[in-house]
């Protein structure tokens, strides 16, 4: 390690390392040293203090992502370590799932590289310089570890852009199939890891699939009601409600998404739930005007605010989905309404939905506040760790 360039940061950054943030921008780094691009670097403080290990970006804002606070090589034991870290903590938070986050990022410490599991198979996304160079090593790692049918990467992600990274997706190992079953919460998926959304399904609402469905089943007068499934994707809400409810109308704007979503129902023998193809927007407000009633209706949308720059529009855009959805709900029903948005806080949605509330003239009781399934754990000191909101209300 003596050949590696040291990247000297401000005090600002060294500040910023120490309250336990893995990021430093680009206006924190002082001087550095001549580092390659996607490089493992020692970084120091202004008075020449090590900070840690850390690889550097040489396009991004974030200039670097610590990868450990001591100086020590980045190298197949140090990624084979890393990542049985991640695998072992996943044996003990996933049950009845064979798809889950492996890897999530910063908050296994491993920043920039997720790995997702879908059954046999293993999906990677490298979205920065430095995990992008360490690929090759990655996926040797994941294929003596976990011996899996296929390895896939989904780098089509845009952020990949800001690293002056190439969009690519394909088989780095093994053979693939055209789609995967697999098992979340018991019920059967078909997920494409090539053109899905995501890694191939999303697999951050798994835990607040089976949460909303109790909740839902707990109402006395919710019980065997209709329920509403916005922006079903691939009906994750809408199957785990489907046992609970007389009938589940599952609304999504991509003729693709519900296909899918048909047959993920099929598959699992479950014939409540009907499909329509809409913008959901004009479908609710539609839906207001002819006074149609649900028990349940659930609103899992795409983010809303993609940066700070669109917060307000965005912050608008959940009032009023949540304006209308409140009034289509019977007394005593419930709203399940998330946001995937890291700029949007769970204050700031719990604002919104009660400013709706208020507009609507619904009382509204929190019955639980959620955020991402376990295996796409936070990190307490980096907010960024946190995106998922999800809160389960009732109509009083």
């Amino acid at each position: 390690m003596s050949d590696r360039a040291t990247v000297r940061v401000t005090r600002k950054g060294a500040d910023r390392a120490a309250s336990g943030h893995p990021w430093i921008f680009r206006s924190d780094v002082a001087e550095t040293g001549n580092a390659a691009p996607g490089s493992a670097v020692t970084v120091a403080d202004p008075r020449g203090r090590v900070l840690g290990t850390a690889h550097y970006s040489s396009t991004s804002q974030i200039a670097i992502r610590f990868l450990s606070d001591r100086v020590e090589p980045i190298d197949a034991a140090f990624f084979r370590r890393r990542i049985e870290a991640a695998a072992g903590y996943r044996t003990r938070v996933v049950r009845g799932s064979d798809a889950y986050r492996m890897v999530h990022a910063e908050a296994d410490l491993l920043p920039a590289l997720i790995v997702d599991r879908y059954g046999d198979y293993l999906v990677v996304q490298t979205l920065d310089q430095g995990m992008d160079g360490a690929k090759a090593v990655i996926v040797d790692c994941l294929t003596a570890l976990f011996a899996p049918a296929a390895v896939v990467e989904r780098n089509d992600a845009a952020v990949r852009s800001l690293e002056s990274l190439p969009l690519r997706k394909g088989v780095l190992y093994g053979e693939l199939p055209g789609e995967i079953p697999v098992l979340m919460n018991g019920l059967r998926f078909h997920a494409n890891l090539i053109e899905g959304q995501k890694t191939g399904i999303f697999l951050d609402q798994r835990e607040n699939y089976s949460a909303a469905a109790a909740a839902c089943s707990a109402g006395s007068a919710a019980r065997g009601g209709h329920a509403l499934d916005c922006f079903t994707c691939t009906a994750g809400f809408a199957m785990h409600l489907a046992a609970g409810a007389e009938s589940v109308e599952a609304v999504d704007s991509s003729a693709a998404a519900l296909a899918l979503a048909r047959r993920n129902c099929e598959s699992n023998g479950i014939a409540n739930v009907s499909f329509r193809e809409a913008d959901v927007f004009d479908l609710l407000g539609g839906y207001v005007s002819a006074r149609r009633k649900f028990s349940t209706v659930v609103l899992d949308p795409p983010a809303f605010a993609k940066s700070r720059h669109n917060l307000e529009p965005a912050l608008k855009a959940y009032k009023e989905i949540n304006l209308r959805a409140l009034r289509l709900l019977e007394p005593g029903g419930i709203l399940v309404t998330c946001s995937c948005s890291h700029h949007v806080s769970e204050s700031a949605l719990l604002e919104t939905v009660a400013a709706a509330s208020l507009d609507s003239g619904r009382r509204l009781r929190v019955i639980e506040r959620r955020t991402q399934s376990a295996d796409h754990p936070i990190l307490l000191t980096v907010a960024e760790t946190c995106y998922l909101k999800c809160l389960i209300l009732q109509v009083l």
